[in-house]
């Protein structure tokens, strides 16, 4: 029985993985659209993002969950007049992709701020157009700017994850839950979804070092 536990804790290990990747590629998404369009000198375009992001980051992470899995449901369901169901997982993605996004934003802004701005007028002086000063010039540099930041996010968001659970998603929080109650082992089983996650943030942090060292391997 304790054998067919951890394997089930182990298909919730996978799970909280793929949850996690792909709030992770949502929210870096939204968080360089935000970043541009924060970035824009256009009142009505700038002022509603920037107001939208600061919003989201002055939520709860539970209420943005809850507000994604059921508010969200219910005005669908009141909009086509029938029930309209989220699955846990796509609330879950989107609702941690926004709150990743929120905080991404920030850190792209920031990195884009920390490209010499002569070398973007170099350049368009050469004549790139803007969209390859963008993306030959501005991105590469502002990237090494963004992995800690980046990094960051992705390991609080890896803890982030365990949320889902009071939504219904079977993630490794769920399985140790289920192992936890029907074995009163409380401590062995949740012990062992920390040592999982653990594990997980480890191996994250040496991937994360990994790009850091080889985004700066030319500056000196």
């Amino acid at each position: 029985m304790l054998n067919g536990f951890l394997v089930q804790m182990l298909d919730g290990t996978l799970v909280t993985i793929e949850l996690a990747i792909c709030s992770a590629v949502l929210g870096t998404i939204i968080g360089l659209l935000g970043a541009l369009f924060e970035s824009i000198p256009i009142p009505f375009i700038r002022y509603p993002i920037m107001s939208i992001i600061f919003f989201i980051r002055g939520l709860p992470e539970l209420l943005v969950l809850f507000f994604m899995y059921f508010g969200v449901a219910a005005l669908l369901s009141r909009i086509f007049g029938s029930y309209v169901d989220i699955s846990p997982f796509l609330a879950g993605v989107i609702a941690l992709g926004l709150i990743f996004g929120a905080y991404a934003s920030q850190v792209f802004h920031g990195a884009f701020s920390a490209v010499d701005h002569g070398q973007l007028d170099a350049g368009l002086a050469m004549g790139f157009t803007r969209w390859q000063v963008f993306t030959r010039i501005q991105i590469p540099q502002a990237w090494r700017h963004a992995i800690p930041g980046l990094g960051n996010l992705w390991l609080g968001l890896i803890k982030d994850t365990a949320i889902v659970t009071l939504i219904g998603l079977t993630d490794l929080m769920t399985q140790a839950k289920i192992a936890a109650t029907a074995t009163y082992q409380p401590f062995t089983f949740y012990l062992f979804a920390a040592l999982i996650y653990l594990v997980i943030t480890s191996i994250s942090q040496k991937i994360i070092d990994f790009f850091t060292l080889r985004a700066n391997r030319y500056v000196h």
